[in-house]
């Protein structure tokens, strides 16, 4: 059984062991305790798991408990990138890889919250938005008291106060974060990777042409509360908003 599954199992058995708290139920011929069956119960799970085969990565020793799994990642190893995008060339490992870039190109949002209508390219990212929703923020940027939802967003926002890596060869100006230098660097280029498949317009930032392709499909994804108005974008709300508390 490779180490980490062996890791894995262990720890299943320590965090079960937690709930043997003393519980002994008793027959006609004798007491029994929980903690007891419960063990049995573990060491057979484990047993289980060590039956499992499982393929292992010659390169990086990594291991997987399905043939089509060691393949796909076998493809980090060798190069290979099978799944290319039809508009712009970029070429990807995996076909999953391909789909979400192509949302790039499309504006494609397919997963909204239900709370305040924000949407996202992964499921994965609304799982962790909807943490702002119920007050789950548990990471704390100790410098200027933000709070993430996530390890690696305050890792990221971190670099805010501590790091400027991305310096810009054409005019020294330098950035925290890579996205923005990208961004940057296009102002220089005029370089406009977000094209609108239905007119061809380019832009420069991923959002523009989310706000441009709405202009097609007439959504108006940001709605006042208080009138019922939508808007396009954002901005255009919060705006609107201002009218109703009378600021100007």
């Amino acid at each position: 059984m490779a180490l980490k599954e062996e890791n894995e199992v262990l720890n299943e058995i320590k965090k079960e062991d937690q709930y043997t708290n003393h519980h002994d139920f008793k027959t006609e011929e004798q007491s029994f305790s929980c903690s007891q069956t419960e063990t049995t119960s573990i060491q057979e799970r484990a047993q289980k798991s060590e039956n499992i085969s499982y393929f292992n990565c010659q390169d990086c020793g990594k291991s997987f408990t399905h043939k089509g799994s060691i393949n796909r990642h076998m493809k980090i190893h060798t190069g290979e990138k099978p799944y290319s995008c039809p508009q712009c060339g970029k070429d990807f490992h995996q076909h999953g890889g391909l789909k979400v870039h192509m949302s790039i190109h499309t504006g494609e949002r397919p997963f909204t919250c239900q709370q305040c209508g924000k949407r996202f390219k992964r499921i994965v990212n609304l799982d962790y938005h909807m943490r702002v929703h119920a007050g789950k923020s548990p990471f704390t940027c100790h410098q200027c008291g933000k709070n993430f939802c996530r390890k690696g967003t305050l890792d990221y926002h971190m670099r805010v106060h501590t790091e400027r890596p991305y310096t810009c060869p054409h005019c020294t100006k330098s950035f925290s974060q890579k996205g923005k230098f990208e961004y940057h660097i296009r102002n220089h280029t005029r370089e406009k990777p977000y094209i609108c498949p239905q007119c061809g317009n380019g832009f420069i930032q991923k959002g523009h042409v989310i706000d441009h392709i709405r202009i097609h499909t007439g959504e108006k994804p940001f709605t006042c509360q208080q009138c019922g108005n939508s808007f396009r974008q954002k901005g255009c709300l919060n705006r609107h908003m201002k009218t109703h508390i009378g600021e100007k």
